[in-house]
């Protein structure tokens, strides 16, 4: 169940959109979608530095106790969702450049073309205020 600061609208379209490229047999919209999902994913990584200290004596320098060795995940807004997002497009096609003046002009339409597709589901998304 998703709390209010997680992406949940955001994270839900970008899914429903994975589904339907998945039936439709979408290469290029399965790709963006599994591709920005993943960009949210790591920016939602526990902070390893909140992790309790490791005991001397324990199993392998874990910590006793059941669960005492668990860190939340980051929480994001969907406003830094889409701030994450954005900058991983610009940086998609900064790469889709880099490909085009390798003489590889068809990993950077790929490119491009993700990148669309993330911008058409963010232009579609409703109004978001960071709370």
């Amino acid at each position: 169940m998703a709390t209010d600061s997680e992406p949940a609208g955001l994270r839900l379209r970008l899914r429903a959109e994975l589904m339907r490229a998945m039936k439709a047999h979408d290469p290029v919209v399965v790709a963006a979608c599994r591709s920005a999902l993943a960009v949210i994913d790591n920016a939602e990584a526990a902070d390893v530095s909140a992790a309790p200290p490791v005991e001397e004596g324990t199993f392998a320098g874990g910590v006793s106790g059941l669960g005492a060795g668990e860190v939340a995940r980051v929480a994001l807004s969907d406003a830094e969702a889409i701030a994450l997002l954005t900058a991983e497009m610009a940086r998609w096609r900064a790469v889709a450049s880099h490909h085009d003046s390798a003489a590889q002009p068809d990993r950077a339409a790929r490119l491009r073309a993700e990148a669309d597709v993330v911008a058409a589901i963010l232009d579609s998304q409703p109004e978001v205020t960071d709370r």
